[in-house]
């Protein structure tokens, strides 16, 4: 059994939790170049320490992404909790980009770019899934999406609008602009007004 599934003693939980808050942050700023020694030395524990808990890179940086998932499904079940339809999926999709906004090591794992498999969290992944499909089936029965929008276009949108955060492609980039023009392209009447963002 990993370490991470086992009851964790006082001490270790909260060297566990140092490791993931300084390599949270540091992957967030540097994406996947970010190296061992520097999240060890951010933490301030020492090697040893850290590969105990994480032997490699990659389990760490699942750990961050798992933990970020499950952030995740805590925004979308309060989406989910929002009376009108549209509101209730426009927001959790609005909430879902703001996650990876400044976070670079996310929005490469969501884009695919890190060659991350998503084992280790697939549980939290489909957590999200099955809130999310709920409030896209509410709207698209409220008239609000067209017909035809299912949870398996959730993430090729929300993947377009995250190039646009990562790449930047002109000096003038703005993902907002670029969600709200995708928008207007989903909604079952265009000529709809956009609920205000949250």
């Amino acid at each position: 059994m990993a370490e991470a599934e086992r009851p964790l003693r006082a001490d270790a939980r909260r060297n566990r939790e140092r490791i993931l808050a300084s390599a949270g942050e540091l992957f967030a700023r540097q994406g996947n170049a970010v190296q061992m020694e520097e999240i060890a030395a951010h933490s301030g524990l020492g090697m040893g320490t850290l590969y105990r808990h994480f032997p490699s890179k990659r389990d760490l940086l699942v750990a961050v992404v798992r933990e970020r998932f499950q952030n995740m499904s805590v925004l979308a079940r309060e989406a989910e909790s929002i009376a009108d339809p549209g509101v209730a999926f426009e927001t959790v999709l609005h909430r879902y980009l703001e996650t990876a906004d400044g976070d670079s090591a996310f929005q490469l794992a969501l884009l695919g770019s890190t060659g991350l498999q998503w084992d280790g969290a697939e549980q939290q992944k489909a957590e999200f899934a099955e809130i999310v499909t709920r409030i896209i089936a509410r709207a698209v029965a409220a008239g609000h999406l067209r017909a035809d929008f299912t949870f398996s276009d959730f993430p090729v949108l929300a993947c377009g609008i995250m190039s646009t955060m990562y790449f930047r492609p002109s000096r003038n980039s703005d993902w907002r602009r670029h969600l709200d023009l995708v928008l207007n392209g989903i909604r079952a009447d265009p000529a709809r007004s956009a609920p205000a963002h949250p």
